[in-house]
């Protein structure tokens, strides 16, 4: 490793989805002058590494699911010697269903700065290119994987009024468009993205009944992320002409104005101030 700092610095890195020429130049920087790079896979690493024609300075080190808890400390030591770490995922922003999330709220612990290169991320890459509403949304990550879970979390979902963004593995995407027809209603809008900005790049628009027979048919291949509109807005239903009349009279009891008192019942209901005011005088 090279020469240590006074502080240790912890850099995650926005790495290509499957596009390496979607590389930033810090990232490239990074990668050449971090003393350690922690990577979810040191293979494809390397493979990036070498499409972008960078030259890995610092030691290589692996940080996945499988080992996180063991080398999050070894790393936060390294950290507080006052080495530059870089932690890099197989595509997108580590921490977002990948490797991270630990070593972050470690690293911030022990008073160690933390910092990033922005770089892809499916979620907003996916959000983007459905042609659904973008500017209110949430992200549910992966579903739970056994079918009791995953109706569950779906049965809560279904009044959600963002858009949902979701990963779902392609062996399990048939079965989850299933339960998400039965959740949501055949004809809730959805777009099912697969292997973005790789060379087979697909984005299929449907309805959720349509995209669950479509995933029926053959499994979707690649990385998947699927986008689902929001539940609709629901009416809220328009109370009868007594309880309008008397919710009038509350307000003019307490010494508003019959005027007022209408207009307020009026938009409290989601009714025009006519229908009400007609209801009042009757």
């Amino acid at each position: 490793m090279g020469e240590m700092s006074e502080t240790g610095r912890l850099i995650l890195l926005g790495a290509p989805l499957g596009n390496p020429a979607d590389a930033s130049a810090r990232l490239r920087d990074a990668l050449a002058t971090a003393d350690v790079v922690a990577a979810e896979d040191t293979r494809r690493l390397i493979r990036l590494a070498r499409d972008l024609d960078v030259t890995v300075g610092g030691r290589i080190v692996s940080y996945f699911e499988g080992n996180e808890e063991r080398r999050t400390p070894e790393l936060v030591d390294v950290l507080r010697e006052g080495y530059l770490v870089a932690l890099v995922t197989d595509g997108g922003m580590p921490s977002v269903s990948d490797p991270g999330y630990r070593l972050v709220t470690a690293a911030l612990d022990a008073g160690v700065p933390v910092t990033a290169a922005p770089g892809p991320s499916a979620v907003t890459t996916a959000l983007a290119l459905s042609g659904l509403p973008c500017d209110r949304f949430c992200f549910e990550g992966f579903l739970p994987r056994t079918p009791g879970g995953r109706r569950a979390r779906l049965a809560a979902l279904a009044t959600e009024p963002r858009t949902l963004v979701l990963f779902e593995a392609p062996h399990r995407i048939a079965a989850a468009l299933a339960d998400l027809a039965a959740a949501f209603g055949v004809d809730r809008p959805a777009a099912l993205c697969r292997e973005l900005t790789k060379t087979y790049e697909e984005v299929v628009r449907r309805p959720l009944g349509e995209l669950a027979e479509w995933a029926a048919r053959g499994e979707p291949r690649g990385e998947i992320t699927l986008v689902v509109a929001g539940a609709p807005e629901t009416p809220a239903e328009r109370p009868d002409d007594d309880t309008l009349r008397a919710a009038v009279a509350e307000r003019e009891d307490a010494g508003t104005s019959r005027r007022d008192a209408i207009t307020e019942v009026a938009t409290g209901y989601g009714l025009r101030r006519r229908d009400v005011y007609t209801v009042v005088h009757r």
